[in-house]
């Protein structure tokens, strides 16, 4: 594991190539403030915690590249994806901001500020057991609405409606769960068209439901949430594992050895 030196004030918010794609220095403060102050003026602002998974779509993908670099904030999710910011930038990030416990942050600061929350993505059940939990520890918290997921695309008319609902609803945050990187596709298309801010966090949706296990504390600070999620659905994840993880491994190794040719 990279040890770091507590990140610089006046580097919050910089962005940083990570084999092309451009990650957040920001700590979970740091992300908090600037989503909250988005939410509280209903203002259009797209965010993204991103593992090894979803930054390795990116690498693999211009397309998807160009939506995720056009997001305000793209946290490390992942541990790794942490390590590769302090070894290639040297961003002193002590921790990752973690999409499900970023959620939860975000979630204290609008039960605390006023601010309505609305739910857009996974599957009807789902998302009621997390509406439940998040009633259940912020009673006074207003959930605006609850939109599950379709699993498809909507259509042009769909979408219209989507932003109409969720504009007339008033929330100031909306927690997008449709997986990666579906999920991040979305936010990027609807910056500039939902006045609020979109958080792309779809497996905050199903830790907060029960539906998934946590990870023991200790797997998820030496980087293993991988082999957790692996053991639980092996049959689903074994191949993207595989795929990204060695892929990420090559490609943190080849940007060190171009760095270090450049002194």
């Amino acid at each position: 594991m990279v040890s770091a030196a507590p990140v610089a004030i006046d580097r919050l918010g910089e962005r940083v190539d990570i084999f092309g794609v451009d990650m957040s220095i920001t700590t979970y403060e740091d992300a908090v403030e600037r989503i909250m102050e988005a939410a509280r003026e209903n203002r259009s602002f797209g965010v993204s915690a991103l593992a090894v998974h979803g930054l390795m779509e990116a690498v693999n993908d211009a397309s998807f590249r160009a939506q995720v670099n056009g997001l305000d904030l793209v946290t490390p999710d992942g541990q790794p994806v942490r390590w590769a910011m302090n070894i290639l930038h040297k961003a002193g990030l002590a921790e990752r901001v973690y999409g499900p416990d970023l959620t939860w942050h975000v979630i204290e600061a609008c039960a605390h500020q006023g601010v309505s929350l609305y739910l857009y993505g996974s599957t009807p059940e789902t998302c009621e057991l997390f509406a439940a939990e998040i009633n259940r520890r912020y009673p006074k918290l207003e959930i605006a609405d609850i939109q599950p997921d379709r699993f498809r695309d909507a259509t042009p008319e769909e979408d219209l409606e989507d932003i109409e609902r969720i504009t007339k609803s008033g929330a100031g945050v909306v927690l997008v769960g449709r997986g990666c990187p579906r999920q991040e596709k979305w936010t990027a298309d609807h910056q500039g068209k939902v006045p609020a801010a979109m958080l792309a966090v779809g497996a905050a949706f199903d830790y907060g439901a029960g539906t998934l296990d946590i990870p023991p504390a200790w797997m998820q600070k030496l980087g293993l949430q991988w082999l957790w999620r692996l053991m639980k659905e092996p049959g689903r994840l074994w191949k993207r594992y595989w795929i990204t993880n060695s892929q990420y491994v090559f490609e943190l190794v080849k940007a060190y050895a171009k760095r270090s040719r450049k002194g």
